[in-house]
């Protein structure tokens, strides 16, 4: 399984030792942004920690309205012929907003309670956490970097009988992002699409795979020039969900705008649509999309446009400006109306 740091794996290296010896920590915590990680790691326990016995041993809270005393009274309860009672709790806030009364239990609990948390943010400063990690375990799951992201997508390629260059692998995650849910998805239609053969090429990945970060920029850049605030910034906040950085975004924004101009200064001049699309190198229907966005600003404002990203760029890498908000301002005043 791959990880952002050497952390996770020895971390989850200490996983497989207690799943092999049957000799389990009190408490677990997975948490961290990467929800396929999460899940699996969860899985791993739950499947482990229950061994053999019966699923009526395993009570599952989930969400920030969960009775804490009832939590505590569940950990209380012996198991029914089994060894061990599992506790699940997932995105319960706890982790976040803190909880001495759970806290002080996870410290000394039953000895047949055994706790799984799992939470997709934490806060390390408050009981919760630090009763987590001084008495049990506790694992981060973040994105992996590309490098780790290679050789787990390489691994399950493999498993199907499929090799895979470096190169290829690189476009892969170029197309379909980093996050791991989808990128699982994707590399399942690749595996279905080469079957029979032993290698799969940047031209299958290009076949099967839809441009997914291209098309959220189009749809993004659609709802701007529609002056769609509310639906630029949830396009937005969804790339940023996935892990796409800001200044990524913000590059292919201003990409867009680029475009736009040079389309708008030709098809003023009366430029055919067929010249416009080889000066531009595009496709002539994706330029008629262009044709049609450029409608809607005149050239002083695609000029704008295009000075506020570079301001917008400047002074994030100075630190005068957050990332995030950067791109934000960017899309609320190219789409102000």
């Amino acid at each position: 399984m791959p990880a952002k740091t050497s952390e996770f794996k020895a971390k989850h290296s200490e996983i497989v030792k207690d799943i092999k010896a049957e000799d389990f920590k009190h408490c677990y915590l997975v948490y961290g942004e990467e929800a396929y990680l999460r899940n699996q790691v969860k899985d791993e326990l739950k499947k482990a920690l229950l061994g053999t016995g019966d699923s009526m041993n395993m009570s599952r809270y989930e969400g920030k309205d969960i009775n804490v005393m009832e939590v505590i009274d569940m950990a209380e309860t012996m198991p029914f012929f089994a060894p061990r009672r599992v506790i699940v709790v997932e995105e319960s806030g706890l982790f976040k907003n803190g909880c001495p009364e759970l806290a002080d239990y996870i410290k000394s609990p039953s000895e047949t309670a055994y706790f799984l948390f799992v939470e997709s943010s934490v806060d390390k400063r408050k009981d919760m956490f630090k009763a987590a990690n001084s008495k049990g375990l506790t694992i981060e799951c973040d994105t992996p970097d590309i490098t780790d992201l290679r050789v787990w997508a390489g691994r399950r390629l493999k498993n199907n009988g499929l090799m895979v260059t470096e190169a290829t692998l690189n476009f892969f995650f170029e197309r379909v992002g980093t996050d791991m849910s989808n990128a699982a998805n994707e590399l399942e239609k690749i595996s279905s699409y080469c079957m029979g053969r032993d290698s799969v090429s940047v031209s299958d990945v290009d076949a099967v795979c839809a441009n997914w970060l291209s098309n959220q920029i189009f749809a993004m850049t659609d709802a701007i020039v529609e002056h769609n605030q509310k639906k630029a910034m949830d396009l937005y906040y969804d790339l940023l969900a996935l892990r796409e950085p800001p200044q990524k975004i913000l590059a292919l924004i201003f990409r867009q705008f680029n475009i736009m101009l040079q389309v708008k200064e030709m098809s003023d001049n009366h430029k055919d649509k067929a010249s416009i699309a080889s000066a531009v190198h595009l496709a002539p229907f994706i330029v008629s999309k262009y044709i049609n966005w450029a409608r809607s600003y005149t050239i002083a404002q695609l000029k704008a446009c295009l000075e506020m990203c570079v301001a917008s760029d400047e002074a994030y890498k100075s630190g005068k400006l957050n990332d995030v908000i950067s791109v934000e301002m960017i899309i609320v005043k190219c789409s102000a109306r």
